[in-house]
């Protein structure tokens, strides 16, 4: 877009500030509670669910008290899925798609149809890769899932029929059709935007979605066992985290008017994209790049933490003042992602070049809730949330950077699906909170009569 034919945005942007400001004190003032929080931080009660808890704290005579984090899917602590799974050698993130969905670990033969299923449907309808991925590429690929998402809706015969058995096809339907997307408009913007060959490999139908996506993504289609399960752990972790998150409200609000599943997700999709919420990774990631190149001794805890006070104090990183990765809306002691990818890629890095880079992120986690306190003498309760490893541990797996926050969304889809379901058939109204009006009444002036002075 030529700027030049706008004017002066400088001049619409001042006329637009001169007119528009809400303070801080306003929305005190008026008991609006912004975030849809409340005054201690937690989440105004928006509804009710069965799909997963995330819990971070406990309330005792009113007061907020930190505790450890656990996060539950339909009530089964993520810890014992992943290490359910782990003991008898089967991928997650296939009994975790049923058990969000349907409600119920499966069975070995639900186990084996949702696998099945998740492979037939990875293929993309005819002629969808080249008219809505290759004519249109995006430099950014979180886009191009949201617009694909939106373009699948031309493809299905029955797109508006809000049935049961109508959503659990389509979300099976876009679970399995997501990470074929992702991989693939990667692929075109690999090619276009950065002048690299692209490359469009068969599945393999004994695949998980864990290793369909790594055998995209190599050229040579070759990944080690281990590499799958890494994968497979980061989508388990992703795949749900409760119906307060801003990506799955959106869903539910969405749903709640009567939309079709595929505005719904295209919608879940854009809001994902925020660095606020799953773009969060990239910024840990780039403050952790500047953090090694400006530390010469990265196990010299004093120099560490000279260097996370200057990022507190805005005079390093981005000048946020935000030691991205540490803290959380809800956890409050430790994220229980966190610790459990931890312990996983410690083993992954384990001889590699990747084991300094993780003692060190280690050591920024250990140290910045004690940095954090010294500097803003704030006593909130800070640990290291799933962003501050995610980013590290793609890296591990060789996942693009395009990728980190797609890789999200294609986890996360499996909790959206559920929600989205779970809307539909309890939540019955749709959403419609208030937002109070502050303008005072005003008269009408003639266009000839306006001035710069006398305009309401």
């Amino acid at each position: 877009m030529n700027n030049r034919s706008w004017g002066s945005l400088d001049a619409l942007c001042q006329e637009y500030l001169k007119n528009n400001s809400i303070s801080k004190e306003e929305y005190e003032r008026h008991r609006v509670k912004r975030g849809l929080r409340n005054d201690d931080g937690t989440g105004v009660m928006a509804g009710l669910t069965h799909v997963c808890n995330v819990h971070g704290y406990i309330i005792v005579d009113g007061e907020r008290v930190s505790d450890e984090g656990k996060l539950t899917y339909r009530g089964i602590d993520i810890n014992d899925i992943i290490r359910g799974c782990d003991d008898e050698g089967r991928f997650a993130f296939e009994e975790v798609v049923w058990l969000l969905i349907f409600g119920q670990l499966p069975t070995k033969e639900q186990y084996r149809l949702v696998s099945q299923l998740l492979f037939e449907h990875r293929q993309l309808p005819d002629s969808f890769l080249e008219d809505a991925i290759m004519k249109s590429p995006s430099r950014d690929v979180m886009n191009k899932l949201a617009s694909s998402v939106m373009s699948l809706y031309a493809y299905d015969e029955t797109p508006e029929d809000q049935s049961l058995a109508n959503n659990i096809r389509q979300s099976l339907g876009l679970i399995s059709k997501l990470p074929t997307i992702m991989t693939n408009a990667y692929q075109v913007k690999h090619n276009k935007f950065d002048n690299e060959s692209m490359f469009f490999h068969q599945y393999d139908a004994q695949h998980s979605s864990a290793e369909a996506i790594l055998n995209a993504l190599r050229p040579d289609r070759k990944f080690t066992p281990e590499e799958a399960d890494l994968l497979d752990t980061m989508m388990v972790l992703h795949a749900e985290h409760g119906g307060g998150n801003n990506s799955t409200f959106t869903t539910r609000v969405i749903t709640s008017a009567g939309s079709d599943m595929y505005s719904s997700i295209g919608a879940a999709i854009g809001s994902l994209k925020g660095f606020k919420h799953g773009g969060a990774s990239h910024k840990v990631i780039e403050m952790m790049a500047e953090l090694m190149g400006n530390i010469k001794d990265w196990s010299d805890e004093a120099e560490v933490s000279a260097y996370l006070e200057r990022i507190l104090r805005r005079e390093a990183g981005d000048r946020s003042g935000l030691i991205y990765g540490i803290g959380h809306a809800i956890y409050t002691l430790s994220d229980p992602r966190a610790i459990i990818l931890k312990d996983k890629a410690r083993v992954l890095a384990q001889g590699t070049d990747f084991a300094p880079q993780l003692a060190l992120y280690e050591l920024v986690e250990r140290l910045s809730p004690t940095v954090f306190k010294r500097v803003t003498g704030n006593e909130k309760v800070v640990s290291a949330n799933v962003d501050f490893y995610s980013g590290l541990v793609y890296q591990m797996l060789g996942i693009p950077e395009d990728l980190f926050t797609p890789m999200f969304a294609v986890a996360r889809i499996a909790g959206w699906c559920a929600h989205r379901i779970e809307e539909l058939t309890t939540g019955g109204r749709i959403m419609r909170p208030a937002y109070r009006a502050l303008k005072v009444n005003s008269s009408y002036i003639p266009i000839d009569a306006r001035t710069i002075d006398n305009r309401p």
